[in-house]
């Protein structure tokens, strides 16, 4: 089986890592099984990475309402990156998809999810380099893919090839981070990424003259979540906080669906840096959010995802997904919103 550089790497510091990092107390899971906290005492301070959480609160006017102070807003948000940061002690909270809190179990790091959205049609598209011939999935057979195990696009490409009856042996896994993946199909250095919006748009609008394009995908990459570091969690004030936090994320998600125009104002337009139109277009392919008030689906796709990856090779051995959640906080942001948001399928 062809394996990179990269990937031996990557496994052999997650060996040498879990050796020094996975282990709690008996102690420190007590602090996680009892009642979460309900005031937040004054003078707590978080470090968050939540870009599009910070544009929408600012946006809506509710970013000064936050019961705590935000010490930053680092734009960390790669899943790797967000993990180092969780290590370095520089970041208490951030927002991912699902496959960064497995990557950094199978690291060693202690971490929860807190908070969960979820979403049923695909978030990615495949961007083809210029001049390559690829316009569907039979096609990638062969191909040079972008792929990083760590992080949302990663494990796309595997559910995809899963789709389309590829083995992993069957193309060229070149592994990078995310944010690498725009240079790498420029350079034609890769055939195919993974790419959401806004990157693809702008892309596109730059390459789709020399032949790229955007091949439509069948995986659904279902959760986004808000996570942190157990030892934050373990600190009443920060647990405090975030939970008043985890109110406001959902709420925000739910002004920037009620007010499109705002919203692409704010974040299409200021923030990401592409067209009004281009944002409207990008808006009407985005899903209406959906928080649960139960966590056992997202729980159950999580294990499935855990499965994927583990069974192709990477972070090791499958364990129980349940052990990634603290589900202190299952219901906090579903009663944060309106019925509509809370129930999947509503009008």
């Amino acid at each position: 089986m062809r394996k990179s550089i990269r990937r031996i790497t990557l496994l052999t510091a997650a060996i040498s890592l879990l050796a020094v990092s996975c282990a709690t107390t008996e102690g420190d899971d007590a602090a996680l099984r009892g009642a979460l906290p309900t005031a937040v005492p004054p003078g707590t301070a978080l470090t968050i990475s939540a870009n599009t959480t910070k544009v929408a609160l600012t946006a809506s006017g509710e970013l000064g309402k936050l019961p705590f102070t935000v010490s930053s807003w680092p734009l960390v948000q790669a899943g790797p990156d967000v993990i180092q940061a969780f290590r370095g002690n520089a970041l208490d909270l951030a927002t991912n998809a699902g496959i960064p809190p497995i990557h950094a179990h199978g690291t060693g790091l202690d971490a929860r999810i807190v908070g969960v959205k979820v979403r049923q049609s695909p978030l990615y598209k495949l961007a083809t380099a210029p001049g390559t011939n690829i316009r569907t999935l039979n096609d990638l057979r062969g191909k040079k893919i972008g792929f990083s195990p760590g992080q949302a696009q990663g494990v796309v490409v595997l559910r995809t090839l899963k789709a389309a009856g590829l083995r992993t042996e069957d193309v060229q896994l070149v592994e990078l981070n995310s944010p690498q993946f725009l240079t790498a199909l420029q350079g034609r250095q890769i055939d195919v990424a993974p790419l959401g919006e806004p990157s693809l748009t702008k892309y596109l609008d730059k390459y789709a003259a020399e032949g790229a394009v955007g091949v439509d995908t069948p995986a659904v990459d279902a959760l986004t979540v808000l996570w942190a570091p157990t030892a934050v969690l373990r600190d009443t004030g920060k647990a405090a906080a975030i939970a008043e936090f985890v109110k406001f994320w959902a709420r925000g998600e739910v002004w920037a669906w009620e007010h499109p125009e705002e919203w692409i104002d704010a974040y299409y337009v200021k923030d990401q840096s592409v067209s009004a139109a281009d944002g409207r277009r990008i808006r009407e392919t985005t899903d209406k959010p959906y928080f649960p008030d139960s966590w056992d689906a997202a729980i159950a796709w999580e294990q499935e995802t855990i499965d994927l990856v583990t069974a192709s090779g990477y972070f090791g051995a499958s364990f129980p997904a349940g052990d990634l959640f603290d589900r202190r906080f299952e219901k906090i942001a579903a009663d944060a919103v309106t019925a509509p948001y809370r129930t999947q399928g509503a009008s």
